[in-house]
């Protein structure tokens, strides 16, 4: 007997390409924030990564120290209610850092200074993803796997063929 789990994909994506760097599948019991430093792991050591941007669900000290280590740039909204880390951490001082702007500046001013809204890329990755299908056809999950990493493989191909510039067109009069 067979029984279809719900999946999640866990997207990383290069935001000047936007080609997809890395991507994990898990079940529905694992949450976003854990998937982060293992997003982050499938990019090479050696290439660097120049920030990280993420939603307020990532806001923990696992992923900022996992960004930190890759000296990048963290780019994630600390929640609402947030309080400074006391205790030292390598992305603790980042996150300090954004608590106090959002507690002067307000959350909206600092998403707007920070390039916080460029995550909305990888929402448009994730939505592209799905019109190649909603649902994945394979039966276990490790074929599962392998179907979506076709998928991505098919974006990213897209991604390189090129992406349409969009400009301004003048009224005629």
């Amino acid at each position: 007997e067979y029984r279809r789990e719900w999946r999640k994909v866990h997207l990383g994506i290069d935001a000047q390409t936007l080609e997809i760097r890395a991507v994990e599948v898990t079940s529905n019991a694992i949450g976003d924030a854990p998937m982060l430093p293992e997003l982050l792991a499938q990019i090479p050591p050696d290439e660097a990564v120049a920030s990280v941007t993420a939603d307020g669900a990532y806001d923990t000290r696992a992923c900022r120290d996992a960004i930190a280590r890759r000296g990048a740039v963290v780019v994630i909204a600390p929640r609402k209610n947030a309080r400074l880390w006391r205790r030292s951490s390598p992305g603790s001082e980042s996150r300090n850092e954004a608590v106090r702007a959002c507690q002067r500046l307000g959350h909206g001013i600092w998403k707007t200074w920070s390039g916080y809204h460029r995550r909305s890329l990888v929402e448009t990755k994730m939505h592209c993803l799905k019109r190649l299908g909603e649902r994945v056809t394979a039966r276990t999950f490790e074929r599962q796997v392998v179907e979506l990493h076709v998928r991505v493989a098919v974006l990213n191909r897209f991604s390189q063929i090129g992406r349409p510039q969009t400009v301004p067109v003048v009224a005629v009069a």
